[in-house]
């Protein structure tokens, strides 16, 4: 109707975090994703946390779009990009969980989680240092149903949680990849409920944050974080928002939410 591009007109009338906010809002599921990826890689070492929380918390059917919007968004594989951009253990994890094929059904093999939590503890907690392949092979493999299991039958056979013993023998962006990959096989929505509090609480909101989890959430599993976020900080979503941003930002956000009951 009006000969021109939309996004670009949004770019010139708005500004700031609104302006972010939107035009992520504006792509598609998986251009966001990949979209988010791409600005974290250019955004610098401090924020490659979020391309890894967006990549470990995806399913495999959603990592297949990524991957093939991240190549024709941006001309290069995604791949490519983490070989280059990230090192080490991280590196392997990120790799193997985007290129291993993962069944996305319910069903779980008990005996194969019995011998699964037994490999991760003789790899880990059980002896000095940490067998990290062994991690990453388990991790990048297993559907989020086993994930699951492995994490109980741990927990039955050790007493410990295996997010502890994760905690305990890796660190850093591999360590945050582990975690994203174990907490969301359990329950996607208790994390993104935990990593917008903590987005939100104390002095200053990261407003890069608030805008990932929302605007890319907003159409998956919003409603379960939102009852989530309740139950755990007795306040609702709607009202941390409401509290921590403003203006034209804080509608737009608000209105991504919709009604908090």
């Amino acid at each position: 109707m009006y000969s021109e591009d939309l996004l670009k007109r949004l770019k010139s009338e708005l500004s700031g975090k609104l302006e972010t906010a939107v035009l992520l809002w504006m792509l598609d599921p998986a251009e966001r994703d990949a979209t988010v990826i791409k600005q974290a890689f250019l955004s610098g070492v401090t924020n490659l946390f979020a391309a890894t929380e967006v990549i470990c918390s995806r399913t495999p059917s959603q990592i297949q779009l990524i991957k093939q919007n991240y190549h024709s968004k941006f001309g290069v594989l995604l791949e490519q990009d983490i070989a280059v951009l990230t090192s080490g253990d991280h590196k392997e994890l990120l790799l193997a969980y985007l290129s291993t094929h993962r069944h996305e059904g319910p069903e779980v093999d008990r005996e194969m989680a019995l011998k699964d939590a037994k490999t991760l503890f003789k790899a880990g907690e059980k002896k000095l240092g940490t067998d990290e392949k062994k991690f990453i092979r388990i991790f990048s493999e297993r559907s989020r149903a086993q994930l699951a299991a492995i994490s109980s039958a741990y927990h039955d056979m050790y007493g410990g949680s295996l997010k502890k013993a994760v905690k305990s023998e890796t660190s850093g962006e591999f360590e945050h990849g582990l975690l994203t990959i174990l907490k969301c096989s359990q329950n996607p929505a208790k994390y993104f409920a935990k990593v917008l509090h903590q987005a939100m609480k104390g002095l200053g909101t990261n407003d890069t944050t608030v805008i990932r989890v929302i605007v890319t959430r907003t159409e998956i599993d919003m409603h379960y974080i939102k009852g989530e976020y309740l139950r755990k900080y007795k306040k609702s979503l709607n009202d941390a928002v409401q509290s921590e941003t403003s203006g034209h930002y804080r509608t737009f956000l608000l209105s991504l939410l919709g009604p908090s009951h």
